[in-house]
């Protein structure tokens, strides 16, 4: 996507020329690639700015499959223009994304360390259609970011309410069966202030037992540093796709054994790319 908006600011300078004739100036030497930077900037904040707007003034509750496909669109396009912005460069390993499967509905699983970690997610699946799983909290504290994630097909959970998590839960799993949108799940359930990977709340394995869908498991290092060197400095994030397990490898299983099986398959992929 940054290589449609380097070729586009090139090609503007040859129009404005047309209306201006820079190049004929002496002063073309410097006021040429001025010009260009400012039209690559000026073209990637236009586009990220029309997404916000358009966040910004639609209803939360227009989630019709149009909507939400448009929605996606934009999000798709636009997203990798911000990483790039903020300096951050994702290193993606083990299984290539283009072998992780796009006509079927899946649950994408991944330790949790910071709240850019679902912008990480989309960038490598961009055409996965994932909603996420999101903390109630973020309703109150993140209104702009909750009223984006619904409209991209997330839901949220009362972690410290078992009636309405259990609510939430059955929602997702409908959404699965229905073929609506991929589930992204954070299975510690809170942040990890210390980048350990902490123990799982097993219950949101119940969505893929049910709805029978791939549980797409992945790791993910180092976004916590993103806030503290935006823009400024580069932030590598390491990001590991380390399994597709398809719902014949968990058949009879319950949601405990799913969650062991997958805490000790993340917890040593994370070892493996932390400690690079």
């Amino acid at each position: 996507m940054v290589y449609f908006y380097l070729i586009a600011a090139g090609a503007l300078l040859p129009i404005l020329n047309n209306f201006f004739p820079i190049f004929e100036k002496g002063y073309s030497w410097w006021l040429a690639p001025i010009l260009y930077v400012v039209f690559l900037f000026g073209l990637m904040l236009i586009q990220i700015g029309l997404m916000f707007l358009v966040f910004a003034v639609v209803s939360p509750n227009s989630t019709s499959k149009r909507a939400t496909k448009f929605y996606r669109f934009m999000v798709k396009y636009s997203l990798p223009l911000i990483i790039w912005l903020a300096k951050v460069k994702i290193n993606v390993t083990g299984i290539d994304p283009d072998d992780v499967p796009k006509d079927r509905k899946m649950l994408f699983v991944c330790n949790h360390q910071h709240d850019f970690d679902p912008a990480v997610i989309f960038s490598v699946f961009p055409d996965n259609e994932i909603g996420f799983i999101g903390k109630k909290d973020i309703i109150k504290k993140l209104p702009f970011i909750a009223k984006i994630m619904k409209l991209l097909g997330g839901l949220f959970i009362d972690r410290e309410n078992d009636r309405e998590a259990a609510k939430t839960i059955i929602e997702a799993t409908r959404i699965l069966k229905e073929e609506k949108s991929s589930i992204g799940l954070f299975p510690e359930g809170y942040t990890s202030k210390t980048c350990e990977l902490l123990p799982f709340r097993n219950g949101g394995f119940k969505m893929a037992l049910k709805a029978k869908v791939p549980i797409v498991v992945c790791v993910i290092n180092n976004t916590r540093a993103i806030p503290k060197r935006m823009c400024r400095l580069t932030t590598k994030v390491d990001f590991k796709i380390v399994d597709v397990i398809y719902p014949e490898a968990f058949e009879g299983m319950n949601t405990a054994e799913i969650g062991d099986m997958i805490h000790e398959k993340m917890e040593n992929a994370y070892n493996e790319i932390r400690n690079r």
